[in-house]
């Protein structure tokens, strides 16, 4: 009996070069798109196709928005800027960096056009250990860049330079605002765990010191209503977020408020595609009108 053809096969499966994601890519959209949009029609073909998960396509939908987006698109606004002025004490802004929960905050001097540096929350430790504590001589270098720099030519950059937080300005030089790294990166993987986030195990709905109430924007609108005994529909949307948007009818920046029946819902935070975290304020209507 000849047993060379289970020899040759044996030898042919273990011998033979795998192929590459890249090939295997290349087969995938096989034939060639002739655009981009071309292109995102067959991964979203491919998903309908249980060829790839919602998660991949997602964050290939979001390289593309990068490589579209420029800085103005996502940065912080100035007027909503958690900054620290350095003429002020380390006994007055060290409550601020507390209750904002940053690890980097700009620094300015006179006024935020004047932005001298970034402080690093960790290095206040210093203040409670060193009897000598000079501000001025713990900021780190802050980079300056334009509005109109594209998101993925600003991610090269931090990644170039390990930098994190970048100081956005103006055509005149005046300060418009301020990028992450986090917020580019979250355009394309979606939400990052940051100082808004908190434990499942708490719930969607966390109180705050100050009467309101910090709603993730993928909270039910069934379990907002039970919560706090409202009405709102949920036949349009399901969430929360999704109800605020269609109010807005588009995606609101942070800081943005709207007031739904009873509710002043302001934005914590949220990215070009959807919101991610809510302060919800019950402020009935007749008491916002009241004379004083």
């Amino acid at each position: 009996m000849n047993d060379s053809y289970p020899i040759r096969k044996s030898y042919s499966k273990y011998s033979e070069k795998p192929r590459s994601l890249l090939e295997r890519f290349t087969d995938l959209i096989s034939p060639e798109p002739e655009s981009r949009g071309e292109l995102l029609e067959i991964l979203q073909d491919a998903h309908a196709r249980n060829l790839i998960d919602a998660d991949s396509l997602s964050m290939i939908e979001g390289v593309f928005q990068v490589a579209d987006l420029c800085t103005r698109d996502i940065m912080v606004p100035r007027a909503q800027m958690d900054a620290i002025n350095i003429a002020d004490d380390p006994d007055q802004f060290i409550p601020f960096v507390l209750e904002k929960a940053h690890s980097r905050y700009p620094v300015y001097d006179g006024n935020r056009d004047n932005v001298i540096g970034i402080l690093l929350a960790k290095d206040l430790l210093r203040y409670y250990a060193e009897e000598e504590f000079d501000v001025r001589g713990m900021l780190r270098p802050s980079v300056f860049i334009p509005e109109s720099k594209r998101l993925n030519v600003l991610l090269h950059d931090f990644r170039a330079n390990h930098n994190h937080i970048a100081i956005v300005v103006d055509e005149y030089g005046g300060v418009a605002g301020l990028i992450t790294i986090e917020d580019v990166l979250e355009q394309i993987v979606g939400d990052i765990e940051d100082e808004y986030d908190f434990d499942e195990e708490e719930g969607n709905i966390i109180a705050t010191s100050d009467g309101g109430y910090r709603v993730r924007a993928l909270t039910e609108i069934e379990q907002f209503n039970e919560t706090f005994g409202t009405n709102h529909s949920d036949d349009e949307v399901d969430t929360i977020g999704g109800l605020v948007i269609h109010r807005f009818g588009r995606v609101p920046h942070r800081g943005e408020k709207i007031r739904i029946d009873d509710f002043v819902f302001e934005v914590l935070r949220s990215d070009a595609r959807q919101v991610h975290m809510l302060l919800a304020k019950n402020v009935p209507a007749d008491v916002v009108c009241a004379p004083r």
